[in-house]
């Protein structure tokens, strides 16, 4: 896996739509700068994300790129009409069904692999198994494991915005790798204490997700969103001190974000969701752009606030 991963959910037309073309030139964009991580998920926009990024990297060297996706949502067909409500500007063609039966992976995983075109998956992760603890780690996992077994996959995964429950998982199962959301960030080192080091005893990959917090970190001048509802006061205060510190290192805000979960010798990769060529570029010149090892003191001093 490269160390900055192309996350899909845009390509679903995660709040605002994209057009066939824009959501091509991004992955195009991606590509050229090196990126060879992709993941996706058939949460994003009903399945439009694994479409796209499927006819995307079709043309692609298989060898040379590592895809994942999700299980744990199946796409039911519905006739209710209406938008989707859960985010991605997408007709309500399908609705989102919690499975994480035996059965339902294999469904999940056959129907993801016609929308990419794509006869196999390299990594399978377990999605937002929180309320499904039971379900997940006695069906959903054997049946990864069968399908690991089988060359279906080549690693399980488990995905979530939540620590706990993925060091259990850590614990519990031999997974390969999890991914792991907004928990391991400048704002959020909650996963630091007992996750991370786990996940490096067992020789767990860890992916970083949501380095920049839905968006509070994702420019210089904080503001926005933190895990998806605005950010509270004290939060944004926070950040902007961040921000101060960075600009006094020649740094920005967002270069610190994407760099800081990568320090820890658990994570190998992140993975940020870009919605243009543009945003690629600018996020693939920031991880090129180095950073003076002060500023991890001088930012450790807010972090702990």
């Amino acid at each position: 896996m490269t160390r900055l991963g192309y996350g899909c959910a845009p390509l679903g037309n995660l709040f605002t739509a994209l057009t066939d073309e824009d959501a091509s030139a991004a992955v195009a964009a991606a590509w050229e700068n090196g990126i060879r991580l992709f993941d996706t998920a058939p949460h994003y926009g009903l399945g439009l994300s694994e479409r796209r990024i499927g006819e995307a990297l079709r043309h692609r060297p298989r060898a040379e790129f590592t895809l994942s996706t999700k299980v744990g949502r199946l796409l039911v067909p519905s006739d209710g009409g209406g938008r989707d409500d859960q985010g991605f500007d997408v007709p309500a063609t399908h609705t989102r069904v919690w499975d994480f039966s035996r059965d339902g992976v294999r469904r999940s995983l056959t129907e993801s692999l016609a929308r990419l075109g794509l006869d196999s998956i390299d990594v399978a992760l377990i999605h937002d198994p929180d309320h499904h603890w039971k379900e997940a780690v006695a069906e959903a996992f054997p049946a990864l494991a069968e399908l690991r077994a089988e060359g279906v996959i080549k690693s399980i995964g488990v995905g979530m915005n939540q620590w706990p429950m993925l060091a259990d998982f850590v614990r519990e199962t031999d997974v390969d790798t999890i991914m792991l959301a907004g928990r391991y960030t400048l704002l959020d080192q909650s996963a630091a204490a007992e996750l991370l080091p786990l996940c490096a005893e067992r020789g767990v990959s860890v992916v970083a997700a949501g380095v920049f917090n839905s968006g509070i970190l994702a420019t210089h001048d904080p503001k926005g969103t933190y895990n998806y509802v605005p950010a509270p006061p004290e939060l944004l205060d926070r950040a902007r001190r961040m921000a101060s510190i960075c600009e006094a290192h020649g740094v920005t805000l967002p270069q610190a974000a994407l760099a800081f979960p990568l320090r820890h010798p658990a994570v190998s990769s992140i993975v940020v969701g870009m919605r243009s060529a543009e945003e690629v570029r600018q996020n693939t010149a920031l991880m090129a752009s180095p950073i003076p090892e002060a500023l991890w003191d001088d930012l450790a001093v807010v972090e702990h606030d």
